[in-house]
């Protein structure tokens, strides 16, 4: 079980990384882009940067938000052995 965990971790992280090697040409094109509307007096680069942050929060809550659900469960069960095992008459199921 553990085996898999792993190999499935590192899978994503390879996916990850392969994945996003494309996306690395179209940040030249983005930066010339709002440095020049920047000089010219535009607010189009403001924009832009509100853009990127939204874009970037909505991938973290999720893995957070999934991270949180996935560990919850077995914490959870080592915290009601722990406790049948100190307190044998306060046991609950």
């Amino acid at each position: 079980m553990k085996n898999n965990r792993t190999l499935s971790f590192l899978l994503l992280i390879i996916f990850l990384i392969v994945g996003n090697l494309p996306l690395l040409a179209q940040c030249a094109m983005c930066k010339t882009s709002a440095e020049s509307d920047l000089q010219n007096g535009g607010s189009i680069a403001t924009g832009l940067n509100t853009g990127i942050l939204y874009l970037m929060t909505i991938p973290y809550l999720i893995l957070m938000i999934g991270g949180y659900l996935f560990f919850k469960k077995p914490i959870d069960e080592k915290i009601k052995v722990w406790k049948n095992k100190n307190f044998p008459s306060k046991s609950t199921n």
